[in-house]
């Protein structure tokens, strides 16, 4: 495990606020403890006195009827008895209590420090402070009023010392569960730090299986679950899915670019050793050498120009510009310019809905539908027709189409021919590169729109693009 590894220093952080808190809510404990339990000795005290009050009586002869059948004890006072309760003599919660005279002499009870309290003076219902050997000690005081004990006080003591032996029971429970319960919670929180970073575990440790392997199509495979760990593995999964897309993509076009920028270098390279070889050449052979090279030059200028367009177009979008423009004059334009074409005699007809305007780019618009014109005159029949319609649609979008009656598409085909370099005729593979409707593809695509085919083979094709208008 490393030092610095995330768990470690949740657990670290977590078990230092722990801590924190544990010792924060000790010292709080303890204070309001002390508080609290100081009010109930004083509570106790002023209780015990109380209660006894109501247990001191006065009788003028001990052969009356209600001391004679009591068992308490009696104090000859005055001109009579006092009659204690027995419960008198019981310390309750280690609250003393004496009867007094209002000169301090003691006639009965206990009082642990009734020597240091002689000159403390008698106050009735009030709770006084008294210090004796370091030891805080509560006295309260209550005057008898009774016929017969005028003169006569009670005097509850309690000590301090019975409040910090119960804090003191306290402080040492909490000193012992305390620790526990901070040791258990941080033995929880390393597990639970530990099933929680596990998700993220795997998916370092998946993509650094792809780093080293390069193997694209492995997954982050984690249990069912919702979270943002999952949410994150599935959006790991998916971005690992679309760059294994692009790269067997890449692959297959730089295997596709290979072999077809190699067919004519061979073609150049063969002429020109051919030619070379040769020790008797005339000059009409030199000549019929020289097409030859210049008509694959320019099929391999024509081959690397549309390579760098479709590549600037996939990679830099942003050097291609939007403007607000007129497509119907653009479609009507390019219509008018390639009509006169005329390749095998073929006619090209044109149709557009006026003032459809789009926000877009002149450019590889009119590459676009260049490229579908081309092709339909490429793989079209001697005296057929070629038909190219502007429409607009309900919710505001348009439909550009190129129709024609030439030779179709197998439908084995239909599926591949946007594909780059893919050609669904090898016999006429002279006649183009099949970079033309991977371009048508990704100039729809740049627009916000999507390209559809229509084909039987010997009825010709129908090309549709389908774009939003922005404007």
């Amino acid at each position: 495990m490393k030092k610095n590894s995330i768990r470690t220093k949740i657990t670290l952080w977590f078990s230092a606020a722990l801590i924190l808190v544990v010792v924060l809510t000790y010292f709080v404990i303890l204070s309001v403890s002390k508080g609290i339990l100081q009010k109930t000795i004083r509570d106790s005290l002023i209780t015990a006195v109380e209660n006894n009050v109501d247990e001191v009586e006065y009788y003028t002869s001990l052969y009356s009827d209600t001391a004679a059948n009591d068992i308490d004890y009696y104090v000859r006072y005055g001109n009579g008895y006092i009659e204690i309760d027995d419960d008198f003599l019981d310390a309750v919660n280690d609250v003393y209590t004496s009867l007094c005279q209002a000169d301090g002499t003691l006639i009965y009870g206990e009082n642990p420090i009734a020597l240091d309290t002689m000159d403390l003076d008698f106050q009735d219902s009030v709770v006084q402070r008294v210090r004796v050997d370091g030891t805080l000690y509560y006295v309260f005081d209550r005057q008898l009023t009774l016929d017969g004990l005028e003169g006569l006080w009670l005097r509850g003591v309690v000590s301090e010392e019975q409040g910090e032996t119960e804090l003191s029971a306290i402080s040492r429970t909490s000193l012992i569960l305390q620790p526990i319960l901070v040791l258990i919670a941080i033995i929880g929180g390393w597990l639970i730090a530990g099933r929680v970073l596990t998700p993220i575990r795997q998916i370092a440790e998946t993509a650094a299986q792809i780093r080293q392997g390069d193997d694209l199509k492995k997954r982050i495979e984690l249990n069912d679950g919702s979270d943002e760990l999952h949410q994150l593995a599935d959006q790991f999964n998916e971005m690992f899915s679309r760059l294994d897309d692009s790269f067997q993509a890449q692959q297959q076009f730089v295997s596709d670019a290979s072999h077809e920028l190699r067919t004519p270098v061979t073609v150049i390279r063969a002429q020109c050793d051919l030619t070379l070889e040769e020790q008797d050449v005339s000059l009409e052979e030199y000549r019929e050498a020289l097409e030859v090279i210049r008509r694959q030059s320019k099929k391999l200028s024509r081959l690397i120009s549309d390579m760098l367009d479709f590549a600037r177009l996939e990679l830099q979008p942003e050097r291609y510009q939007k403007e607000e423009l007129n497509l119907s004059s653009l479609v009507e334009d390019i219509c008018s310019d390639m009509a006169l074409i005329r390749e095998n005699n073929i006619t090209l007809t044109c149709e557009t809905e006026e003032n459809i305007r789009i926000r877009g780019n002149r450019e590889l618009l009119t590459r676009l539908l260049t490229n579908l014109i081309s092709n339909a005159y490429r793989y079209g029949r001697t005296n057929g027709h070629i038909w190219v319609y502007l429409r607009s649609e309900p919710g505001h979008s348009f439909v550009l189409s190129v129709q024609d009656d030439g030779i179709g598409i197998a439908s084995e085909d239909l599926p591949n021919i946007f594909r780059r370099f893919y050609q669904a005729d090898p016999s006429r593979s002279g006649k183009g590169n099949g970079l033309g409707l991977a371009m048508v593809k990704e100039i729809a695509e740049f627009h916000g729109g999507e390209i559809r085919v229509q084909s039987e083979p010997g009825s010709g094709s129908t090309f549709m693009v389908i774009i939003q208008s922005t404007c």
